[in-house]
């Protein structure tokens, strides 16, 4: 079908919206500022008008929904969750089109297959929602930390080549996918490289999909395409390589639907998943030397048998804002479990929108509520962890498998007590309080934000990924960059050197400029930056990066801008 640009009278915005209402109903064509406005803004940043954001039941209906907006010359933005951080599934700016986000989250559903080994993820697929349903087989997803408990989508993920916290695995990855995209002629296809034979017709092809109309036997095994990073393990471990393990715009990991970051209409991702280890331990290390872990994870990488579940390094700074505005977080996850984090998130959005429409009650209103609620709780964290945190300035929390409880304790035993630092065994409790605390850091400083919008300007979030033979990891700003910032939070996933770097802004530093002198001197360190959150609006897509997107969309039909490319149509 051919592509026409733009909608240019209100007559044609009229019939298109009227098009849409009758593919989805009324109430799921959202064009009011304030019905679209969680749609179009951002979690963290960007954000932007929209003609409309349509909301299809069905993937039938997301593929009529697409049809009519691709025959109508208007954008197309995929949107899921909407929880990442650079903006990356809302529009931004101005465009030469219209804008249409399809939100798809009301497409529930998973299929296993394989007998749990591999699973069929449509469009709405919580993380949260996959690891449930794996949790009786004794299996888990790919990533089973973070997002997983704030409704980020599994197809999110794979999409922008999200990362994670365990070692072993990299990141977010399939080749294996079903998708729509528009080619240089303009004409809209469906493009089914799942490995499950579906038939021809779109139409039947994804009501089959979304019904789990087929048989095992219409599954192939796809011996020559993967549905997960099979090398990262061996990858990681290369730590005298003076590139980094992994990063978003990896060439190597840039194949259709993983890494297109909303050029493509992604309808389902067939991925592995992964035997859950039954018996762990947690070790808790603490040292005011950061050579010392320099030393341990080079010794861990290239001489362990067994690599850890996981190793989130946690610095002084971080851990105090994360034991108190990251408190309440902690405890609803402890008491509540994450099984209900998804509706106590619901019920968190719809205070805040009653508060916009009531001025009198002030910004931010169930932040401050939690907060109140937070600061008034007795505190929460073992009691060797607030000691450890008294004696060292950096922790690093290490989940190993049973097979290799006894090579980590051989190396600890070896190394510490020292002159920096020491460590200890953690019990259950403290080790399930270790990682809580750790991911409770993720929303601490917009917490803070929040809560001091009157001396904050803006948080600075960077997410970087060092060269696996950097042994001076930890920053050192100079006191140029340093004086504005109020705090300095650093955490992250230690051994692949993937590190979450947020700054507090003081009131009246432009955070943009300091976010690009930050840049230069990440570049003089031979990082890579985005690691994790994907370009979004806020960085500039590499060569490899905008290629790929081209390669995908040429006509520029889909969130065009992403990565700071051409907003305009391609003629």
């Amino acid at each position: 079908m051919p592509v026409t640009f733009p909608l240019s009278k209100t007559d044609d915005t009229a019939a298109l919206l009227d098009r849409l209402r009758g593919i989805v109903g009324r109430r799921h064509v959202l064009a009011s500022d304030r019905e679209t406005h969680r749609h179009r803004t951002g979690f963290r940043f960007g954000s932007g008008p929209v003609l409309a954001v349509v909301r299809p039941g069905t993937m039938v209906e997301q593929w009529r929904v697409l049809q009519a907006c691709i025959a109508a010359g208007v954008i197309v933005i995929p949107q899921a969750a909407n929880t990442g951080l650079t903006g990356g599934s809302t529009p931004h700016g101005a465009y030469d089109r219209p804008v249409v986000v399809i939100n798809t989250l009301r497409i529930k559903g998973l299929h296993l297959i394989r007998e749990g080994a591999q699973v069929i993820a449509l469009p709405g697929t919580t993380l949260y929602e996959l690891e449930a349903r794996l949790r009786p087989l004794g299996r888990e997803p790919h990533s089973v930390i973070g997002s997983s408990c704030i409704g980020a989508s599994v197809m999110g993920g794979v999409c922008n080549n999200s990362g994670g916290a365990l070692v072993r695995r990299g990141p977010a990855y399939t080749e294996l996918a079903l998708y729509a995209q528009v080619d240089e002629h303009g004409v809209l296809s469906l493009v089914n490289h799942l490995g499950i034979a579906l038939g021809n017709d779109p139409v039947m092809m994804l009501d089959r999909l979304e019904r789990g109309a087929f048989a095992e036997s219409e599954v192939t095994a796809t011996t020559d395409r993967a549905a997960s990073d099979p090398h990262y393990g061996a990858h990681v471990r290369a730590i005298d390589a003076d590139t980094p393990a992994r990063f978003n715009a990896d060439p190597s990991r840039l194949f259709e639907a993983s890494g297109s970051a909303g050029k493509v209409m992604v309808f389902a991702v067939r991925l592995d998943t992964f035997p859950k280890e039954a018996r762990t331990r947690v070790f808790y290390i603490g040292t005011s030397d950061p050579a010392e872990l320099a030393e341990l994870r080079r010794t861990i990488l290239s001489s362990f048998a067994h690599l850890p579940i996981a190793a989130e390094y946690m610095h002084r700074e971080a851990f105090d804002i994360a034991a108190r505005y990251g408190k309440d977080t902690y405890l609803a996850i402890r008491h509540l479990g994450t099984d209900r984090l998804p509706l106590l998130y619901a019920i968190k959005a719809r205070v805040d929108s009653l508060a916009a429409r009531l001025p009198f009650l002030g910004s931010h209103l169930s932040d401050r509520m939690l907060q109140w609620l937070a600061d008034r709780m007795p505190d929460h964290l073992p009691a060797r962890m607030g000691a450890w945190r008294d004696c060292y300035e950096h922790h690093l929390v290490l989940r190993i498998a049973e097979d290799g409880v006894a090579e980590v304790r051989a190396a600890l035993s070896a190394r510490y007590p020292s002159a920096a630092g020491d460590w200890f065994e953690c019990t259950q409790a403290e080790g399930d309080a270790a990682f809580l605390h750790r991911f409770a850091a993720a929303g601490a400083a917009i917490r803070y934000r929040q809560i001091h919008g009157d001396a904050v300007e803006d948080i600075v979030a960077l997410d970087i990924a060092l060269p696996r033979n950097t042994q001076d990891w930890f920053e050192r700003l100079p006191e140029a960059l340093s004086a504005p910032i109020l705090h300095k939070l650093y955490y992250g996933h230690f051994l692949c050197h993937v590190f979450h770097q947020d700054y507090i802004v003081r009131k009246g530093t432009d955070p943009l400029a300091l976010e690009h002198a930050m840049w230069a001197l990440l570049d003089r360190r031979g990082a890579e930056y985005p690691a994790e959150h994907n370009v979004g609006h806020l960085y500039p897509a590499k060569p490899a990066l905008r290629a790929h997107y081209l390669a995908l969309d040429p006509c520029n039909m889909f969130n065009p801008g992403i990565g700071h490319t051409s907003r305009e149509a391609a003629r």
